[in-house]
C-alpha cells in the first residue's frame, strides 16, 4: 500500500466572520491511498488556530505517516492521537477503501433516501450582514439558526434576536447562539440569563475552554442550556473525557470528528454522554465535501432527529466535486426526485 498527502487551499465565496477573525481561506489536506490500483482519499482538516495539531511539524507529521501507512494502518487510533486531524483522515480513507466506494458508512442517507435536518448558519459581522443572512435562511426554509454572536455590541445582538422571536414561536423557529468564549465568567451568567428570555434552545461555549469549575458553576445555574464544543479539544483519553463530563455536566455536547479524533472518538464521546444523561449533536469544522461526506454518512447511522450542524459545503469557490445538496433545509446525497 502506498499514500500520499495532498495540501488544499479553499477559498471562501464570501470572507466568513468567526471569533478568530474573517476568514477567507482555508488549509486542508487529502491523504490519497493506493493498494495495488484500489484508491481512496480523506481529508484530514487541519483547522488553523482551533486543531489540537496545529503544529509546526503538522506536515513532516503527515509525510511520515505516509511513508510508513502500512505501519500505521494497524495503531493509527493510539499511535496518532495527539494528531486527531490525522486520525479522522485516516479514518476516511481505510473505510472507502474497504467498501471499495467513496463511501464510509453506507446507509439510507448515503443511498438518497434520507435527508439530515440541519441548522442554518449566521457568521459573525456587522448588523446588516445579519440581518441579511436571516433573511436569506428564513426564506431558504430552515427552522432552526446557529446565531454566532460576540462580534457586535451584546444589545444589538440581543435586539437582533428579540425582533426574530417576536415573529417566530419556539415551536416554529429554534434559535441557537455560539459565543466562541466571547463572555468572560463573570459576566457569563447575567448574559445567559437576558438570553434565556428570548426561548432559545441553548448556547455554545459561554466562556473560553479550560476552565472547567467556571464552566461547571455556569451549567448548573443557567438557565439556558450550554453545549460544549471547544471544550472538547485536546481531550483524547477514555478517563479523562468522563472526569470532563462528570465534572462540568452540560447539558449538551458539540462533536466535530476532524477535532475530536475522528469517529471512534465520537463514538465514545457519545457513549459517555448518554450514560450520563447529557444529549449530542455532531456539526462540520469548514472541511471540502471529501470530510463532510464522511461526518453526514457517520451522523446518518446514529438514527438522531436533532437538528446538526452540517451545511458549511456550499462555503467554498473551489470544493471537491460531490453529491451532497441542501434540499428543504436538510443535506441529501444521491437524492432521488
Amino acid at each position: 500500500m502506498q499514500a500520499r498527502f495532498e495540501k488544499y487551499e479553499l477559498i471562501f465565496k464570501q470572507a466568513s466572520g468567526t471569533s478568530r477573525g474573517v476568514l477567507k481561506t482555508k488549509t486542508t489536506y487529502f491523504i490519497h491511498l493506493d493498494d495495488e490500483g484500489l484508491k481512496s482519499v480523506g481529508e484530514a482538516a487541519l483547522f488553523r488556530g482551533l486543531s489540537a495539531d496545529d503544529v509546526p511539524n503538522y506536515e513532516e507529521k503527515l509525510q511520515e505517516v505516509c511513508d510508513n501507512i502500512e505501519t500505521y494502518a494497524n495503531d493509527y487510533h493510539e499511535s496518532l492521537k495527539d494528531f486527531p486531524s490525522i486520525v479522522f483522515g485516516l479514518e476516511q480513507a481505510f473505510s472507502r477503501m474497504q467498501n471499495g466506494s467513496s463511501i464510509c458508512f453506507e446507509n439510507s442517507f448515503s443511498k438518497g433516501g434520507l435527508g439530515i435536518p440541519i441548522n442554518g448558519l449566521i457568521w459573525m459581522g456587522d448588523e446588516a450582514f445579519i440581518l441579511e443572512q436571516i433573511e436569506a435562511k428564513l426564506n431558504q426554509g430552515f427552522r432552526c439558526l446557529k446565531m454566532k454572536i460576540g462580534s457586535i455590541a451584546f444589545d444589538k445582538e440581543l435586539a437582533i434576536l428579540h425582533s426574530l422571536r417576536k415573529r417566530f414561536t419556539l415551536e416554529q423557529l429554534e434559535i441557537r447562539v455560539d459565543a466562541n468564549g466571547a463572555f468572560a465568567p463573570t459576566d457569563a451568567l447575567n448574559y445567559l440569563e437576558r438570553l434565556n428570555e428570548l426561548d432559545l434552545h441553548s448556547i455554545e461555549q459561554p466562556i473560553q475552554q479550560g476552565q472547567w469549575g467556571a464552566m461547571a458553576k455556569l451549567c448548573e445555574q443557567s438557565p439556558l442550556d450550554i453545549a460544549l464544543d471547544e471544550e472538547l479539544i485536546g481531550i483524547y483519553d477514555l478517563d479523562e473525557k468522563t472526569r470532563l463530563l462528570a465534572h462540568i455536566r452540560p447539558q449538551y455536547i458539540i462533536l466535530k470528528p476532524a477535532l475530536v479524533g475522528g469517529f471512534q472518538s465520537c463514538d465514545e464521546w457519545i457513549s459517555l454522554a448518554e450514560s450520563q444523561g447529557i444529549s449530542w449533536w455532531i456539526t462540520s469544522a469548514l472541511e471540502s465535501n471529501v470530510g463532510l461526506e464522511a461526518i453526514a454518512q457517520y451522523t446518518a447511522s446514529k438514527n438522531t432527529d436533532r437538528y446538526q450542524g452540517l451545511g458549511t459545503g456550499q462555503l467554498f469557490t473551489n470544493n471537491k466535486p460531490s453529491n451532497l445538496e441542501i434540499f428543504h433545509a436538510a443535506l441529501w446525497q444521491n437524492r432521488k426526485n
